[in-house]
């Protein structure tokens, strides 16, 4: 138990402690009684005496007899209690986040608004920044560069309830989308600078929303082009799985799958490729997607009298399935599917719950041919994806400093 656990327990029990020693104390004031009222000759059983003296003992003895920390009924409180508490903490920062971003998107409808009717140029935006910050000394977030952006937030979700099926707040003119509104004002900037066509940045602020990611995370998938390679592996989904499954598996996968950050250029072997992957495995995970957990490499499957080895298994909670990733370091051969579905079916066997989805596999390839892979995963009973990857091109790769650069250009430095 960490420290802030032991000082609960410790401040819970110097709440209860006095109520047992009030009890003992009361304790002890009967048995003087009872034994004042025997010397006077008074009738007191011994039975009474005895079980008052041995109440006073048990009470000295377990002053916090009734509450013990570690008891099933108590560690249920505790985590009711702090699961309602950070349930509130999320919703009143939810809360403040959603007002905030309503109004830096209402300051700017006020001001583009002004300009309009008053044919007012750029100075005002330098004068309301300058008035409003020494009026409000205490506000933040109304620098000249902060309310331009409020002005260019409210130009890319312009104030028509067209297209927008669930305004933020009903009766008023802010028409924001649910998820613009549900995001930090610094991922709305991101979106507004980076993400020109709308349905585009609507979609990123949706899966912003959904996943809760970062705003370093939300620049790499739009700079990685997420948006273009969600959902476009090519699979056999429709007919290897039942909706709505088939239609979450699919959002699931990409192509291709973009593997710059290992640093390899083509021409690598399959266990190098494996091998990288493993060193850079949170980058990995990352470019795989919410919900992937890593089960293992090379992962052992009896079947039979023989032994097989999957390259990567994953678990995905959102599919409740497990996941196999085959690497193949050259194009797309009908081979690899056969190879697959035996893995898949061997998985289905061997490691699948009662509670699980079907497995999934994907086969990750340098490059491949539509028609093949749609040929060769038409008969296949098993579901499974086809993506191709990207490394470094090479003269990318070969313009990067070595390592020995990097710690040659650091000490050079240092001196």
């Amino acid at each position: 138990m960490n420290h802030t656990g032991k000082k609960r327990i410790s401040s819970c029990f110097l709440r209860i402690r006095p109520i047992y020693e009030h009890l003992a104390a009361d304790l002890e004031v009967r048995v003087w009684h009872l034994k004042k009222r025997r010397t006077q000759g008074q009738l007191v059983s011994d039975e009474q005496s005895k079980n008052l003296e041995q109440d006073l003992r048990e009470v000295v003895k377990h002053p916090v007899s009734q509450f013990d920390h570690t008891s099933v009924s108590y560690v249920e409180l505790f985590d009711s209690l702090k699961t309602r508490i950070q349930e509130a903490r999320v919703k009143a920062a939810l809360s403040v986040n959603r007002e905030l971003v309503i109004l830096y998107w209402d300051i700017g409808r006020l001001i583009i608004q002004r300009q309009e009717e008053e044919g007012w140029g750029a100075s005002v935006i330098e004068r309301l920044s300058r008035d409003l910050q020494a009026t409000l000394p205490d506000a933040r977030g109304f620098s000249i560069s902060n309310i331009w952006r409020m002005r260019a937030f409210c130009l890319a979700y312009p104030p028509s309830r067209e297209n927008l099926a669930q305004p933020v707040r009903e009766g008023s003119v802010v028409t924001l989308p649910q998820a613009v509104a549900d995001i930090p004002w610094g991922h709305n900037i991101a979106l507004i600078e980076k993400v020109k066509d709308r349905e585009k940045r609507l979609w990123y602020a949706r899966q912003t929303a959904q996943h809760g990611w970062s705003r370093a995370v939300l620049v790499h998938q739009i700079e990685s082009n997420l948006y273009e390679r969600q959902g476009k592996a090519l699979t056999n989904f429709d007919h290897a799985l039942l909706a709505p499954q088939s239609d979450l598996a699919r959002e699931l996968v990409k192509d291709p799958y973009n593997l710059g950050f290992l640093g390899l250029t083509d021409g690598i072997s399959e266990r190098k490729l494996e091998q990288s992957l493993l060193e850079h495995l949170r980058e990995f995970l990352l470019e795989l997607g919410k919900g992937f957990a890593f089960m293992g490499s090379q992962y052992h499957l009896e079947v039979g009298d023989q032994d097989y080895y999957l390259d990567l298994l994953f678990y995905n909670t959102l599919l409740r399935a497990f996941v196999v990733i085959d690497l193949k370091v050259e194009a797309f051969k009908p081979e690899f599917a056969g190879k697959m579905n035996f893995y898949l079916n061997a998985i289905d066997e061997l490691l699948r719950h009662s509670d699980d989805q079907p497995p999934i596999g994907l086969i990750l390839c340098k490059e491949r041919d539509r028609v093949t892979v749609e040929f060769s995963l038409r008969s296949m009973d098993q579901p499974m994806g086809v993506s191709e990857y990207r490394l470094l091109p090479k003269d990318v790769r070969d313009a990067l400093p070595t390592q020995e650069e990097w710690e040659a250009e650091l000490e050079s430095l240092e001196e």
